[in-house]
């Protein structure tokens, strides 16, 4: 789940609640042995996704979805962090197409050529866990495949900066950079954050930015790094539901998000991609023909 409370988000049609403009007031930096306790959170996060890519197909409801996870991530001895979160009525987020972030799961059933991002957050051993992940069902447009491509590479670049002496705006800049170069809109209004105790944190973790600004990075600071990304113009407004976020221009949206802590040298993902993308290559309604 992103921070939309660290940036009260407004536009012409609503203004997000007040409750989002609430934040940790200090960064809070992990001991190692914490960082195990998270790793093991965001490990079940990506078994979580991994259960999910199981069973996506065309006429699956992302209801359906949202069951399967809770029950996985309970069975597992977590809760899910998003159930009640401010209110959020759902235990995971499904985000459809045009939807950026925060999408309800619903009756509604999945069709080939959508494609659906799923944010899955996970409370065990008192930390948090939460990361992201879009995939593609059936067929779509080469311009699609090369959408997800190029913001999931672009969170691995994000990545790389995300070590001791190198700063926020480093992260967001490699990751501004490599999706604007394709023409694609980055999203202003959300960001990632800070990860730990508390599902957000201190710092935001724009996707936009300058190198060699904002937060100096020390050891052991944990972080949520989400790329958002539209095929179209960067802007998105607020649905009726007060949660759900669309493109402004109606078209696609990706999201990828990693758990990442600094280190010396290289960054430690603490999340695990690999049992998704064996899970998502096994299905076959699933298309991985970007990798």
């Amino acid at each position: 789940m992103q921070v939309t409370r660290h940036k009260v988000y407004e536009d012409k049609n609503s203004t997000l609640s007040a409750s989002f403009a609430k934040f940790a007031a200090m960064i809070l930096y992990k001991t190692n042995e914490e960082v195990e306790l998270m790793q093991i959170s965001a490990l079940l996060v990506s078994d979580t996704l991994a259960e999910v890519a199981k069973i996506l197909k065309p006429g699956i409801t992302t209801l359906e979805i949202d069951r399967l996870a809770n029950e996985f991530i309970m069975d597992n001895g977590a809760v899910p962090s998003f159930y009640n979160y401010n209110g959020f009525p759902f235990h995971i987020i499904t985000s459809v197409n045009d939807v950026v972030v925060h999408g309800f799961p619903s009756k509604d059933e999945l069709k080939d050529g959508d494609i659906i991002s799923v944010d899955v957050g996970t409370i065990k051993n008192g930390f948090h866990g939460d990361h992201a992940y879009t995939f593609i069902i059936g067929e779509v447009s080469p311009e699609i495949l090369n959408l997800v491509k190029t913001t999931k590479e672009s969170l691995f670049l994000g990545i790389k900066e995300a070590v001791v002496g190198k700063r926020i705006g480093d992260i967001s800049a490699a990751i501004q950079s490599h999706n604007e170069k394709q023409g694609y809109g980055v999203v202003r209004d959300l960001v990632g954050h800070g990860l730990g105790k508390e599902m957000h944190e201190d710092p935001q973790v724009p996707n936009y930015g300058r190198r060699g600004t904002g937060l100096l990075l020390r050891e052991n600071l944990v972080m949520a790094i989400e790329p958002m990304i539209n095929m179209g113009k960067k802007d998105v407004f607020l649905d009726e539901d007060g949660w759900t976020i669309r493109t402004a221009d109606g078209s696609m949206s990706v999201h990828f998000e990693h758990d990442v802590c600094v280190k010396k040298g290289e960054a430690l993902i603490l999340s695990n991609y690999a049992p998704i993308e064996a899970a998502e290559k096994r299905n076959s309604n699933l298309n991985t023909s970007y990798y």
